[in-house]
């Protein structure tokens, strides 16, 4: 048998020593707090730092996971866009659940967020499409996301069609498979490293009267 890696993965560890999280230390609200921390990671120069996991599960429990970009975030919930027959969209309108994670590891930081799912409204979905580039517009046309194809050569030509459909309109509108999801969270949670994996996370958790801060034991 032939040795292709040297990697020893239970050897492999960081000692998180950057920070710490005090209840004192939080926004009054969690999505002030994201936005916070979102701030914070695009100021320390991390690529993506909207990027975050995405999980769904079907109607049978089978669990996918997935990165997406959040482009919209406030008191209602964070927002994300996608192609309504993808695989993910599937799973959104079976259970009308999900849960994400901001994984911001140079920062030894992450946020996660759960809770329930509806669509973004057609208003809305055209402001942000209009700020999308026409390439990515065009993108979102030709692709039959999550769906087999035979080949790169499906996708070129089918992008390759779309381009000329549009060549000559000066807009490019959203097509009707497409638009916005919003995860309206009961609970997000943020989490912060710290030494001998005695982390800190502080948990914000939607209940009859409202919203509540408590500390989770790592």
């Amino acid at each position: 048998m032939t040795e292709t890696s040297h990697i020893t993965l239970p050897a492999m560890r960081v000692s998180y020593e950057q920070g710490a999280l005090d209840e004192q230390d939080l926004a009054a609200t969690w999505h002030e707090q994201l936005a916070l921390w979102l701030d914070e990671a695009t100021k320390a120069g991390l690529p993506e730092p909207n990027a975050m996991v995405l999980a769904t599960a079907d109607l049978s429990g089978r669990p996918s996971s997935r990165t997406v970009l959040a482009k919209g975030l406030d008191e209602r919930g964070v927002v994300f866009y996608t192609n309504f027959t993808s695989a993910k969209s599937h799973d959104l309108l079976a259970t009308r659940y999900a849960s994400a994670t901001f994984p911001w590891y140079a920062m030894q930081r992450q946020v996660h967020v759960r809770g329930t799912v509806d669509k973004v409204s057609p208003t809305e979905t055209a402001e942000y499409w209009a700020s999308r580039p026409r390439g990515s517009q065009l993108g979102a046309w030709a692709s039959p996301q999550s769906r087999v194809v035979s080949g790169r050569s499906a996708l070129d030509s089918a992008l390759s069609t779309i381009q000329r459909q549009f060549g000559e309109s000066e807009q490019v509108p959203v097509p009707p498979h497409w638009g916005g999801w919003r995860i309206r969270p009961e609970v997000v949670e943020f989490w912060q490293g710290r030494r001998d994996r005695m982390h800190d996370r502080l948990r914000f958790r939607l209940g009859r009267d409202g919203w509540r801060v408590e500390r989770v034991a790592p």
